[in-house]
């Protein structure tokens, strides 16, 4: 698209190259002369168009990081599979089934991705479920502190897989802004805002 200078440069080249024995009539020129004006104001509300969608952006984002500090101290709830397992604490693990199971498999990995506790829940019902993870590995073990994840996997009495997923609860100790957003840190691991399923009830809710 032309820009208004580019606009005028070329009825200016125009009008030093017209052939002097055939000028250009009044009323043509006049016709680029609004042109030349409707391109000028085009362009002058495009400017005003950017300039107010740049202050509503940073005025958005300052908004959104302000009311996100608002959340230290919250309990969430959060897609996601990654926790942290500190100062010989146990740890609840939320899985979501989409029926009703006849045996839930929850298999906690470290942070090298080796399988070092497998935990099964029978006849669990549809809808949200929770498992906790004492710290021990499959011989009974206290494993380190540090960074785990787990995985959900289900089946009914027909041996048929029943839709299940992972969620993780805990409480929001800091907010922190990033280039690509912002992330919320629950017990030492990063939950993007975008993850956040519900605000649970507790001391700090009210």
């Amino acid at each position: 698209m032309l820009a208004k200078d580019d606009f005028l440069k070329l009825l200016i080249t125009q009008l030093q190259n017209q052939d002097p024995l055939n000028p250009m009539e009044g009323t043509e020129f006049a016709t680029q002369l609004a042109q030349f004006s409707s391109v000028e104001q085009l362009a002058n509300i495009n400017e005003t168009l950017t300039d107010s969608v740049t202050v509503n952006q940073l005025m958005t984002q300052s908004i959104g990081n302000s009311l996100a500090t608002t959340m230290i101290g919250k309990d969430i709830k959060a897609t996601g599979d990654s926790f942290t397992l500190s100062a010989g604490n146990s740890i609840d693990l939320g899985y979501t089934l989409g029926d009703d199971a006849a045996t839930v498999t929850v298999k906690i990995t470290d942070a090298a991705g080796s399988v070092v506790r497998t935990m099964t829940i029978n006849n669990a019902d549809k809808g949200d479920g929770t498992v906790t993870w004492d710290g021990l590995n499959d011989n009974g073990s206290r494993m380190p502190d540090g960074t785990y994840s787990f995985s959900v996997s289900a089946v009914d009495s027909a041996g048929t897989t029943v839709d299940s997923s992972s969620y993780i609860t805990g409480t929001i100790s800091a907010v922190r802004f990033t280039t690509s957003g912002t992330v919320f840190i629950v017990d030492g691991v990063e939950i993007p805002i975008s993850q956040i399923l519900e605000i649970l009830n507790g001391k700090d809710n009210g």
